[in-house]
């Protein structure tokens, strides 16, 4: 019975060494993932961060403390400094120079890029902007963040495998320059197409163009900030995000190209009418590491609303409006929240966001 049994053994243990000694030998590719494996790079853009005279009476730490959050959650967090780091005396309008811990409050609460293309980045000159250069030298090496707007160059950013080309420039500056550079990148023809042009060359995948531009104070973009957009977009950049007017404006489509015509203000001492309310924008670029595919996904706009003193709190205070609706009561002035509605409702009534 016993040779039996090992022959028994040996017939049907054979097929089965054998499938292993195939499965070693040729070994099967992994079939492919059911689902696609994407990463996301988001990038947060706020409008103009100012500093008038009278916010240089109040703490700056808690300016951005309600959307310091959505700032350090992003994979790459801008923002308009709409001022000179002139040193002493600190100013405010009409010609702007900030404390330097201003611009390091702002890092700390998570900014990763310093646009310096605006009216206001001359206020002291050139002697100014160089030190306002230093400053953020400075800052770089500290925190990593890093400004764009001033030269020839764009800024290009690699986050999970997307580079993304930022291309920042002014319309013009409130003060000359004196010397020839370092200098702003303006708005012409020539200098903002080679700094798309070399945005290009980088091997960037997005290209996101960030104007100080437009008309301040009107709801509506003006003409020939439409007209800029199609040039844009026919150089190749795929969003457009506007600062300047100090309001909202609205938005539309270029040939499929998001224009975001401005932001209004991320935080200042303004009170005129609509100067309060502004938007955020979060840029979503998708890799498919599978397929290697890249697109960008619609924008999100985001209100904000810039609180004055005695309003919600007792300092500046912006805040997403989305948070604090139906919370009237715990506003120190509830009229400001009511201030907050109606502005929000006439903004939207004729730009449907």
């Amino acid at each position: 019975m016993r040779p039996r049994l090992s022959l028994f053994l040996l017939i049907v243990l054979l097929p089965a060494s054998l499938q292993v000694s195939a499965q070693v030998k040729f070994k099967l590719d992994r079939p492919a993932s059911l689902f696609s494996r994407c990463d996301t790079v988001s990038v947060f853009i706020i409008g103009d961060v100012m500093m008038h005279k009278r916010q240089l009476e109040y703490d700056c730490e808690y300016f951005l403390h309600y959307i310091e959050p959505a700032m350090q959650e992003a994979d790459i967090c801008v923002a308009n400094m709409e001022f000179a780091l002139g040193g002493r005396p600190y100013t405010g309008y009409p010609a702007f120079s900030a404390p330097d811990y201003y611009a390091d409050y702002l890092a700390r609460c998570g900014t990763d890029v310093f646009l310096l293309a605006n009216n206001h980045i001359l206020d002291k000159r050139t002697a100014g902007l160089r030190r306002s250069l230093d400053v953020y030298s400075g800052l770089k090496e500290k925190y990593g963040v890093q400004y764009t707007g001033v030269g020839a160059e764009p800024l290009v950013l690699r986050r999970r495998g997307v580079k993304i080309a930022f291309v920042n420039f002014t319309y013009g500056t409130n003060m000359p320059p004196t010397e020839k550079e370092p200098d702003v990148l303006r708005m012409n023809d020539a200098d903002v197409s080679d700094c798309v042009g070399k945005a290009k060359a980088s091997g960037a995948d997005f290209i996101v163009a960030l104007p100080h531009w437009g008309e301040e104070y009107v709801l509506r973009h003006v003409q020939w900030q439409e007209i800029w957009a199609r040039k844009l977009v026919e150089l190749g950049c795929d969003a457009i995000v506007g600062a300047h007017p100090h309001v909202a404006q609205d938005t539309l489509h270029v040939k499929g190209v998001p224009v975001i015509f401005s932001l209004g203000n991320a935080v200042s001492n303004m009170s005129a009418v609509n100067t309060r309310l502004e938007l955020a924008v979060t840029l979503r670029f998708v890799h498919n590491r599978y397929s290697d595919e890249k697109y960008m996904l619609e924008p999100q706009l985001d209100w904000m609303w810039c609180t004055l003193p005695g309003k919600l709190t007792s300092s500046y205070a912006t805040i997403f409006v989305k948070d604090w609706e139906g919370r009237r009561n715990e506003w120190l002035d509830p009229s400001d929240y009511d201030n907050m509605i109606a502005t929000l409702k006439r903004a939207t009534l004729n730009n449907p966001y």
